[in-house]
């Protein structure tokens, strides 16, 4: 991923329950990007989803600059229900191994959700919060691309996925379909451009 890829973009790393610690990729991102910033939950063993999410949208409130998220587990549901609270712009959203919202009783609540910009779900297909089909059931749902990385758990620091080059690979993708996207005049449409599923197996 080369920093120019990124320039014109705010890259904000949305965690899920507990924080990403410092074997995390997400972590690793950080300190491989000093310019990406991580939003910050007053209680990241309880996941609640609308303290999260107006937490998350106050953190996209203080910048006029374009965001790219990349989530990961609790914060993708997190970073779907944001988005329907404005007052903020979302260029893109790269979301790794989202956590069921079943298991958090939350699926009423993203049900409808959507991301008016290009989003990617990228899913594991031994992933123990949610299915790799469950996964690509509720990228469908979202209007979000899939992408199946292959059997890597809940694609953690238990990965040992060190810096992660295929996703730093599928982050440098979404650029450039935000790119192509603001060329053609679709940033503001709802739904992504990224809707075709697609199977990458390491």
């Amino acid at each position: 991923m080369k920093h120019r890829c990124l320039s014109n973009y705010r890259v904000l790393i949305v965690p899920g329950l507990h924080n990403s610690g410092a074997g995390h990729w997400q972590t690793r991102w950080q300190q491989r990007y000093p310019a990406f910033e991580r939003v910050e939950q007053e209680q990241w063993d309880r996941p609640e989803l609308p303290r999260w999410s107006e937490r998350l949208a106050q953190v996209l409130r203080t910048s006029i600059q374009p965001t790219l998220i990349v989530a990961h587990s609790f914060g993708c549901l997190t970073t779907l229900h944001a988005a329907g609270l404005g007052g903020f712009k979302l260029a893109g959203a790269l979301l790794v191994a989202p956590a069921d919202p079943e298991k958090f009783g939350v699926q009423q609540a993203l049900r409808n959700a959507r991301l008016a910009c290009p989003a990617v779900v990228v899913g594991s297909a031994n992933d123990p919060w949610m299915t790799r089909s469950r996964a690509a059931e509720w990228a469908a749902i979202w209007r979000c691309g899939f992408v199946n990385a292959g059997a890597l758990g809940h694609i953690n620091a238990e990965s040992g996925l060190e810096d992660w080059p295929f996703g730093l690979g599928q982050l440098e993708r979404l650029v450039r379909t935000m790119q192509a996207s603001n060329r053609s005049g679709c940033a503001e449409e709802s739904g992504s451009p990224l809707a075709a599923s697609t199977n990458h197996p390491i």
